[in-house]
């Protein structure tokens, strides 16, 4: 908004012109006396437009400023309230003795997406190099604790095009340190298989995300990865959502409620997803 020339009125100086502002500084000239005052702010209090229509104006002015301000202050106090709340989940994950990404997703190819929600067990795969070459590996981090996520894409297709296919808790007598033959099994009650459109809808990339390249969707190889306990809790929440058959609903809340205790999570308090689709 331009103010300079407006001829304006201060409370303690009297009439004066606008001779120069920007963002932050209006400049005024009360009859030679220059000075200069902090810009909205003297509006607020000291300076009054003489013009009618430029005050009006500048009124509807500083209150969108005021409310951008106010919608920043808001945003600033709820990431300091998630930074908390983070801190605590980790301070409460150390107190169980849960490593904060005990989760784990697989690439299923084409035989066990035939297999794996009849089966329902994973195969970690072979190891490809060093002297434990051709053996199973080992996923030290899974627990009674952690969930399988199952994905897969077409051999045609971009890999943000990942599908969620379903999960499963692990079952609850497993270890993966304890575990040579590479089999991931499932708990037996807390399963969750979606249709071909739902699972159109849960893209993977929607909730994974490399910290350190948040803008990066790349799975160039290998047959899983770990994942954060959270993004689970974002799955199973959106998966809730989709859902429409009551008791599939009422089973994926189980669930949720399940997972949620076993990984110290407020089940209330789940943030929304924000994986590299997002950002």
């Amino acid at each position: 908004m331009n103010l300079i020339d407006e001829e304006i009125t201060h409370k303690v100086f009297g009439e004066g012109n606008i001779v120069d502002h920007d963002d932050s500084i209006i400049t005024v000239d009360f009859n030679k006396d220059i000075k200069k005052f902090v810009y909205p702010d003297a509006f607020k209090k000291f300076i009054t437009l003489n013009d009618r229509n430029t005050a009006k104006h500048l009124k509807q002015v500083l209150l969108k400023r005021k409310m951008e301000e106010e919608a920043l202050e808001r945003k600033r106090e709820e990431e300091k309230e998630q930074q908390a709340l983070e801190q605590q989940r980790k301070e409460k994950l150390k107190n169980h003795k849960i490593h904060e990404s005990s989760q784990i997703v697989f690439w299923l190819d084409e035989e066990e997406q035939q297999n794996v929600f009849t089966d329902w067990h994973v195969f970690t795969g072979r190891v490809q190099s060093g002297k434990n070459k051709g053996q199973p590996n080992r996923v030290t981090r899974l627990r009674p604790n952690s969930a399988s996520l199952l994905t897969a894409r077409e051999a045609d297709q971009p890999e943000i095009e990942r599908r969620i296919l379903g999960l499963f808790m692990v079952n609850e007598t497993f270890s993966g340190n304890h575990s040579d033959d590479g089999i991931v099994p499932s708990h037996t009650e807390y399963r969750i298989e979606l249709t071909e459109g739902e699972a159109e809808k849960m893209l993977f990339w929607n909730y994974y995300i490399n910290k350190n390249h948040p803008h990066r969707t790349t799975w160039n190889s290998g047959k899983y990865r770990y994942f954060d306990n959270v993004w689970i809790a974002q799955i199973l929440k959106d998966i809730i959502a989709l859902k429409t058959d009551e008791e599939q609903i009422k089973d994926a809340n189980k669930f949720l409620e399940y997972f949620c205790q076993m990984n110290a999570l407020d089940f209330n308090n789940i943030p929304e997803a924000n994986g590299a689709l997002k950002q």
